[in-house]
């Protein structure tokens, strides 16, 4: 990650150009008097809004509804499922 040093004086009026850098993922760290006092950090996206821009871009083709997860398909003989066998082993 990239990161710069900006004054205070320098924040208050570039504010909107710095506030441009951090958009496009630069951290800024805020100085006064040469000594480090703050950082202003890019917001990570969420979830849901990394899968949308994903989608946008083309990675990747979601419906926006939750993942339902296949019933299973294997039975063991005698018509018990192998998850119920796995939990009575464990037992």
């Amino acid at each position: 990650m990239k990161e710069r040093r900006v004054g205070v004086r320098e924040l208050k009026s570039n504010l909107s150009s710095v506030l441009r850098e951090v958009k496009s993922g630069r951290v800024i760290t805020i100085t006064e008097r040469g000594q480090p006092v703050g950082r202003i950090l890019p917001v990570e996206m969420s979830i849901e809004d990394a899968l949308k821009e994903g989608v946008r871009r083309g990675l990747w083709a979601w419906n926006g509804r939750k993942w339902q997860p296949a019933l299973p398909k294997l039975r063991a003989r005698g018509g018990v499922r192998v998850s119920d066998l796995l939990l009575e082993d464990r037992e």
